[in-house]
């Protein structure tokens, strides 16, 4: 793949919505943009590390064994679903107190993506060794920084028409329905593609 269509297909990956792009987007409304920008360095810790360990360990594992791909799939379901439950139950007059999304929940979030498996197994050259994708994971970290942002941005000015609406719960719940979404295209992704 060369450089611009590598580019292009990073910018469309990043720019979907998905778990992580949802909970970044449920902070920014629920305590704005400068309480939610250090949820981008779980972002892109999460991203980088599971990139590196599905090329190094996972791609094998997943090939050899296609239980454990279903397996893999089953426990991101779990989070995420476990996720949008606690994303539903949070009270719109906690949101003054504290964040709804915390770092650890984006990292792990991250790290279950599946846009980690697409970068790793599609985007990036499977023949390259890691210190030859250095200057591709440079320009997948300057494009995770700048998407994770822009979906903070989106999701503080939402927040505000929420609350201006006089339903600042609408901003949980439009991040709980939106994992659940997500998880399903998964699955009805997965049944497609088999």
């Amino acid at each position: 793949m060369n450089f611009l269509a590598f580019f292009t297909a990073s910018c469309f990956m990043l720019a979907l919505p998905g778990p992580t792009n949802t909970l970044l987007a449920t902070s920014g409304a629920g305590v704005g943009i400068s309480r939610s920008l250090h949820l981008l360095a779980a972002e892109l810790c999460g991203y980088l590390l599971a990139i590196v360990l599905a090329r190094l360990a996972l791609g094998p594992v997943l090939s050899n064994i296609p239980v454990a791909a279903v397996a893999l799939r089953g426990a991101v379901t779990v989070y995420i679903l476990g996720l949008a439950v606690v994303l539903w139950r949070f009270r719109a007059n906690e949101l003054r107190a504290g964040a709804p999304v915390q770092f650890g929940q984006v990292l792990l979030a991250t790290l279950l993506n599946p846009k980690a498996m697409v970068f790793a197994f599609l985007l990036l050259p499977l023949q390259a060794g890691l210190f030859e994708l250095l200057p591709w994971f440079g320009v997948i970290a300057l494009l995770i920084v700048t998407a994770g942002a822009s979906w903070v941005t989106l999701g503080a000015a939402l927040g505000r028409g929420a609350r201006r609406l006089g339903r600042p719960d609408l901003i949980t719940r439009a991040g709980a329905v939106t994992l659940v979404a997500v998880t399903g295209l998964i699955w009805v992704q997965s049944f497609l593609g088999a």
